[in-house]
C-alpha cells in the first residue's frame, strides 16, 4: 500500500535526519559514529531509505516506481526536517552552510557519491545477513572519507536553507554505486 510506503519513507528521513543532526552538531570524530544509529534504526524498524533500497532493486524485486516514490518522499521529508532543525540550533546552520558550499557538480563529487552507494549496499547487505558490522563501520567510513549521501545531503541543505543541484549528481552516484557493487558481486555471495 502506498500510504505505508510513504510513512516508512518519512520515518527513514527522520532517522537519518537525527544522525545528520548529530554529525552537524558534534563533528569528527564522534558525529560519524553516532550517525550510524540512523541506518541501524532504518534497518531494525523496516523503514524505506532510498540509499538502502536501490542496490536491492533487482534481488528484492522492488518496483521502480516505488523506489522513485521512496526517493521523492525521502528528499521532501529530509529537506523539511532540515528546515525544522535550522530553527532549533544556529550552530548547526553555520556548519551546514560550510558543508553545502563545498559541494559542486564535478567528477570528484560524483565518484564520492558512487563510493557512498557502494558502502550503503554493503552495510545493508551485511545487516540482511545478520550482522550490524557493515553499518557500524561503514557509516563512519563514508563520512570520514568525505563520500556523499543524497538523503543526508538534502537534510543538510534544509538546515542551511539553501539548495544545490549537486543533489542530482549525488542521487545518481549513490544509485550507480549500489547497483555496481551488487552486479559485480551478485554471483559470488556466500549463502548463509
Amino acid at each position: 500500500m502506498k500510504i505505508d510506503l510513504i510513512k516508512k519513507s518519512i520515518g527513514a528521513s527522520i532517522l537519518i535526519g537525527l544522525g545528520n543532526y548529530a554529525l552537524l552538531k558534534l563533528g569528527n570524530p564522534i558525529g560519524p559514529v553516532i550517525f550510524a544509529l540512523g541506518l541501524l534504526g532504518v534497518c531494525y524498524m523496516g523503514q524505506n531509505l532510498f540509499t538502502g533500497k536501490c542496490g536491492f532493486l533487482f534481488q528484492d524485486k522492488i518496483k521502480p516506481l516505488d523506489l522513485l516514490l521512496i526517493l521523492v518522499v525521502n528528499l521532501l521529508a529530509g529537506y523539511l526536517l532540515g528546515l525544522v532543525f535550522s530553527f532549533a540550533d544556529k550552530e548547526i546552520v553555520a556548519n551546514a552552510l560550510v558543508k553545502a558550499k563545498s559541494w559542486d557538480i564535478s567528477l570528484s563529487f560524483f565518484i564520492k557519491s558512487v563510493l557512498c552507494g557502494v558502502i550503503m549496499y554493503i552495510a545493508v547487505y551485511m545487516y540482511k545477513k545478520g550482522t550490524n558490522l557493515g553499518i557500524i563501520y561503514g557509516i563512519p567510513l563514508f563520512i570520514f572519507c568525505g563520500f556523499q549521501h543524497c538523503i543526508a545531503n538534502i537534510i543538510t541543505l534544509g538546515v542551511a536553507r539553501t539548495f544545490s543541484f549537486s543533489i542530482i549528481i549525488c542521487i545518481l552516484g549513490n544509485f550507480i554505486g549500489s547497483l555496481l557493487i551488487w552486479f559485480i558481486t551478485k554471483d559470488n555471495k556466500r549463502l548463509v
